[in-house]
């Protein structure tokens, strides 16, 4: 386990100061933040409530659906099948494991491509097939032509079907849930379930919609979130189709149902604690080693950090960047870190944030595993000023 600078009591102190304004100053319902360096939990905190009526308390044990903080996770599962396969790499073809990929023109996308949101698959062609029904939701992603050759685009939901058969087809396995539980969630006791079983329903907390309060959005980017919504309210934009591909579960209070936990979609039906979800990132700011053990090779941990693509993207309608699965915050020309900044001030973190404010990250440089979920969703992509706010106090007290 690698020597991580010490961080100071004050700034944890801060981080407290700041969860428990969150519940006065925003409005907050229930929430946690759990913040990890290597093997050791510095800061644990869980206040409010896991329903709107208030009769649950938000305990350590809470979980919530995360949405699409569930991509990290997905994306470790993917890589870590990737590596079991000898003489495959992430330069290697998708269709070399998944030969009716190729269609529609799709032969030469890679791995890397797959993972980092440029295979130009994020909206499907009409008519869209259910989410529920995985096959069929395959079978038009084989057949679906690219939207773009060049670039990158947010892939909200495909990006899970994608993931889930490479593994399928890599392992063996049942899905790619089944994967991340035998072989990363169960062997490092993580509580972060993609696919979770009926034995862990009564723990998990009911997320709502959020209030259009001034904690709403990225201070430094209103123009962008608006003109992000005015194109998501516009069904024929590539940001609504995207949102909606495959169809189904279309309101908040949707995520609610257990069938929906159970089944573990990858790209955002993902149901964790902040414990849980910090724990993993530590893991990974470590290097991939718990207790002794390495779980990836150095060039795999390499490619979570490094940003394979950066610029505009087509569907968030904004500058985004993305490692192997990750995303990244945006460099400048020199690699240093631009005006924006979701995950402290390294420029190696990586991580994901989820729908409605959540967020979590790993931070190779301090060691850090750092991750904020709630149940009352703000309005917005990215996260809001609840979760940045206590990271700005983390790493500035």
């Amino acid at each position: 386990m690698p020597s991580f600078p010490a961080i100071a009591p004050q700034c944890l102190d801060a981080v407290e100061r700041r969860f428990r304004a969150n519940f006065e100053e925003y409005d907050e319902l229930g929430a946690a933040v759990s913040v990890w360096q290597g093997e050791r939990e510095l800061i644990h905190l869980a206040h409010g409530w896991a329903d709107r009526t208030r009769t649950r308390p938000w305990t350590d044990d809470t979980l919530v659906p995360v949405w699409s903080c569930t991509k990290g996770p997905a994306a470790a599962a993917c890589l870590l099948a990737l590596e079991q396969q000898p003489g495959l790499s992430l330069d290697a073809p998708v269709a070399e494991i998944w030969p009716a990929f190729a269609g529609g023109g799709k032969g030469n996308i890679r791995f890397h491509q797959l993972l980092s949101h440029q295979a130009g698959l994020a909206a499907l062609d009409e008519p869209r097939p259910s989410l529920e029904d995985h096959a069929a939701v395959i079978r038009v992603l084989e057949k679906q032509e690219p939207l773009w050759r060049s670039g990158h685009g947010y892939h909200p939901r495909t990006h899970g079907f994608l993931l889930d058969e490479c593994v399928r087809r890599l392992t063996g396995a049942g899905s790619l849930g089944q994967f991340w539980f035998e072989e990363l969630a169960q062997p490092l006791g993580l509580d972060v379930w993609v696919g979770l079983p009926a034995s862990e329903y009564d723990r998990v907390a009911h997320v709502y919609p959020g209030r259009v309060r001034r904690d709403q959005g990225l201070d430094l980017e209103p123009e962008v979130e608006a003109a992000f919504y005015q194109a998501f309210s516009d069904r024929e934009s590539l940001s609504s189709r995207a949102f909606a591909s495959p169809r189904g579960l279309s309101g908040v209070a949707e995520m609610n149902r257990p069938g929906v936990w159970a089944a573990g979609y990858p790209a955002f039906g993902g149901v964790a604690s902040a414990r849980g979800l910090a724990g993993f990132y530590a893991f990974l700011a470590a290097g991939g080693t718990c207790a002794g053990t390495s779980f990836f090779r150095n060039e795999t941990m390499a490619a979570m950090e490094q940003i394979l693509i950066q610029g505009e993207d087509r569907v968030l309608l904004r500058e985004t960047a993305f490692a192997a699965g990750f995303m990244k915050d945006p460099v400048d020309a020199d690699g240093k870190r631009k005006r924006r900044s979701l995950m402290g001030p390294s420029v190696r973190a990586f991580g994901h944030p989820g729908a409605g404010g959540s967020l979590a990250f790993a931070d190779p440089d301090s060691g850090i595993g750092f991750a904020y979920v709630m149940n009352r969703m703000s309005r917005s992509v990215f996260p809001t000023e609840k979760a940045l706010q206590l990271v700005r106090c983390l790493y500035g007290c």
